[in-house]
């Protein structure tokens, strides 16, 4: 049985970054680790993937051949992967023995709450390579502190679970730049948890361009509060001790753990028991990336 990461999220949210800095850490408490890049927009990859979508489809071709903007382009390439999911199965095949995967997406949220082809070639892999996999969904931790943005964040995060149907875990990313953005409203606790929403209305209400929708808002909140599905966790990707708190997680979700409670004891061990080289920014590339998702997402 091959287990697996599927991490997906809005643009700027550091998937790539998380592929990046997750790798390394399995690693470092023994997991061979395969990243699977299957987003055409992504070619500036900071990490060495073991399967690369680029090798059977390319975005900007698509985009000139058939005239189509980026989002068209990116619906497209899940289209036409999916129709070819066997190119996926084949190079997948010699990486099921012993390698861990982590399935990079791209960040069009609508591939994964309108349209159902990176749904589906997820669930043809499950089934015929019985892959078992979560979901980590990624947000921007800074959304926080604006309460609409808040809301929006929540319902995405609820759509995109309903939608894939998947062991699910909901990831505020860049948690140690969160205090950059001003001080929250309210605490932590509250954002992760996922607490009385009835509190941000309040918020809302004082910003006269959000008070006009204070209906809307409050019916959406409803809605969040009647799933009852959405939290989160928190995670510094720099951190060791936050993405060792995450991949205990993650396995528990998956079913890593149950399938080999000894060994799993043993990785974290590694960790315990020493200062592993946590070398986050072994490629320069890293600083520039940090740097740019933090100005820009």
């Amino acid at each position: 049985m091959v287990f697996g990461q599927v991490v997906v999220g809005p643009p700027g949210s550091g998937k790539t970054t998380y592929c990046n800095g997750m790798s390394q850490f399995l690693n470092l408490i023994g997991r061979k680790v395969a990243i699977v890049n299957l987003d055409p927009a992504n070619d500036s990859l900071p990490y060495d993937c073991a399967v690369n979508i680029e090798d059977l489809v390319k975005l900007s071709d698509v985009m000139i051949e058939h005239s189509l903007g980026p989002n068209g382009g990116l619906i497209y390439c899940m289209d036409y992967l999916e129709k070819n999911i066997d190119w996926l199965e084949e190079k997948l095949k010699p990486l099921l023995k012993d390698h861990y995967l982590l399935f990079d997406f791209p960040g069009q949220v609508e591939l994964f709450f309108l349209h159902s082809n990176a749904k589906n070639v997820i669930m043809k892999l499950i089934k015929k390579l019985s892959l078992r996999l979560t979901a980590v969904h990624l947000v921007d931790a800074h959304l926080c502190s604006d309460p609409g943005k808040y809301i929006s964040a929540l319902l995405l995060s609820l759509s995109t679970m309903l939608h894939l149907e998947l062991p699910h875990i909901n990831v505020l990313s860049k948690i140690d730049l969160i205090e950059s953005y001003g001080k929250l409203a309210f605490n932590l606790d509250f954002y992760t948890d996922v607490q009385d929403l009835s509190y941000l209305q309040h918020s809302l209400d004082k910003d006269p361009h959000s008070a006009k929708y204070r209906k809307l808002t409050k019916e959406l909140c409803e809605v969040i509060e009647h799933f009852s599905l959405v939290n989160f966790t928190t995670l510094d990707i720099q951190d060791k001790e936050s993405v060792g708190n995450l991949v205990k997680l993650i396995d528990k979700t998956n079913g890593y753990i149950f399938a080999g409670i000894d060994a799993s004891a043993v990785e974290f061990s590694k960790i315990a028991m020493g200062a592993p080289d946590w070398d986050y920014y072994r490629y320069p590339f890293f600083l520039f990336h940090m740097c740019y998702c933090s100005t820009f997402a």
